[in-house]
């Protein structure tokens, strides 16, 4: 622990339970943003953020929220309203964790891109914490599905992202049919004035608390690689192979070159897995959690597909085009060389985009390292992803949980716990990452196996 580090138990205001739990997480010492934000919002005030992604934010605004609660109400009492359905989906987990001390809490993802009889359903029977976006939110509002008159604490995740994707008149909306002695939790990677507006028109003096505000780039290796013609694809699989990639996110900056670019990267034997705003959700869904469970090489995506995600141990980011907005490089690369390890950041330019490496270096301070693709002489070949998903055709709302099915693949002992990886549950399907050498035993042992009592269909993905 660094001396200057804060811990939770030195934090006043947050309960025994909670901070039971918090150690029971492995959660001890707060991050920079978590011991400057829980002292203003366990105090009820409103708060304004600027913080970058990945520093801590969820646990910032989700344990003033869970204390709030008064569990035997089951009314909606708090909201949060995030960009995009993966990064809501990973606030819903992260808050479960955290509300493991209060029994029979209700957490429910309100999101487009799936059908909104169910959530209708499962707004009927109650819940205590929705986290949503805007434009579906909304939707349940004007449906008169949805009732927000009882948020006593309404949180406003990615702030920037959201206004960037013309949510700013949606929030106002939801917003207004929310308590007005509420308490509001804006948290925001950038401050455009647009943010001021916003925290004007929602928020009651709010204080304002900036940590880091951008991705420290340190600790990332950061290459530029020149190309000229049509010969960016071929620069591409030279790069990969002379840095000897073998997990990346490729961004790109439109859906048509993501497309282009995961034939690409199939065609030179690659696992790619292509992700953009035209899929269907649950096809994004399996997209996004099979390449967290290491069982695809690259994850291919526009910025505002890869919102959210967030992979442990990322071996790189590559820009397979440099972005239009050099603060938005800053934050793609940061994916990679999180915790402070080593990263690495590959990006490819054209000779007449020498004005973008010149915005890039002026916003993070450093200079680029150049590589002429003569230099790339590696020829390494990846390896098989070292995990394999498998999918389950029931999930949370049918009463699965990681247990179940780490018990029923490790059920006759020939397959060690340790060759389990991540495990996923959503509302109706579960995905679990099988070590490659004990997937297709896993898969035959399944099969044949019962969970909970009944059977559960089972493939591979």
């Amino acid at each position: 622990m660094s001396d200057s580090a804060t811990l939770f138990s030195d934090l006043s205001g947050l309960t025994p339970a909670m901070l039971s739990n918090l150690t029971q997480l492995g959660f001890t010492e707060a991050t920079e943003i978590q011991s400057a934000s829980l002292p203003v919002s366990l105090a009820g005030k409103d708060l304004l953020a600027q913080a970058k992604t990945g520093s801590g934010k969820t646990l910032a605004f989700g344990i003033p929220v869970l204390q709030k609660l008064n569990p035997r109400f089951y009314g909606v009492q708090g909201l949060i309203l995030c960009p995009t359905r993966e990064l809501a989906t990973q606030v819903a987990e992260e808050l479960r964790r955290l509300a493991r001390f209060q029994p029979n809490l209700k957490i429910s993802v309100i999101c487009g891109g799936v059908s909104i009889g169910p959530q209708i359903a499962s707004l009927e029977r109650g819940a205590h914490i929705i986290v949503g976006t805007p434009g579906r939110i909304k939707d349940h509002l004007r449906k008169q599905t949805l009732t927000l008159d009882e948020v006593n604490t309404l949180v406003l995740d990615e702030a920037d992202r959201m206004l960037e994707m013309g949510f700013a008149d949606d929030i106002r909306h939801i917003a207004g049919h929310t308590r007005k002695d509420r308490q509001t939790l804006l948290f925001s990677a950038t401050y455009p004035d647009n943010i001021q507006s916003l925290s004007h028109d929602l928020m009651h003096n709010p204080e304002f608390i900036q940590v880091e505000s951008v991705h420290n780039t340190a600790h990332i290796h950061q290459y530029l690689i020149p190309f000229s013609g049509n010969s960016r694809d071929q620069t591409l699989l030279q790069a990969m192979q002379h840095f000897a990639v073998e997990q990346a996110v490729v961004f790109c900056n439109t859906k048509q070159s993501v497309n282009d670019v995961t034939r690409v990267l199939r065609d030179a034997g690659y696992l790619a897995l292509g992700l953009h705003g035209d899929l269907q959700q649950k096809e994004r869904d399996q997209i996004y959690i099979r390449f967290k469970q290491g069982s695809a090489h690259c994850l291919i995506a526009t910025d505002v597909a890869a919102r959210g995600l967030d992979v442990d141990d990322l071996q790189a980011v590559i820009n397979y085009e440099l972005p239009r907005d050099p603060e938005v490089y800053v934050h793609r690369i940061g994916r990679s060389g999180r915790a402070g390890k080593e990263g690495l950041a590959i990006s490819l330019i054209s000779d007449k985009e020498d004005y973008r490496r010149s915005a890039v270096e002026e916003q993070t301070g450093q200079a680029l390292n150049l590589v002429a693709p003569q230099e790339m002489t590696g020829r390494h070949t990846p390896a098989r992803p070292p995990y394999v998903s498998l999918c389950f055709s029931e999930g949370r709302k049918n009463k699965l949980r990681p247990g179940d099915i780490v018990g029923a693949i490790t059920a006759d002992g020939r397959i060690p716990g340790t060759a389990i990886g991540n495990i996923t549950v959503l509302d109706f399907v579960a995905y679990a990452a099988v070590s490659r050498e004990f997937a297709n035993e896993a898969l035959r042992l399944l099969e044949k196996s019962r969970i909970k009592g009944r059977q559960i269909r089972v493939r591979r993905v």
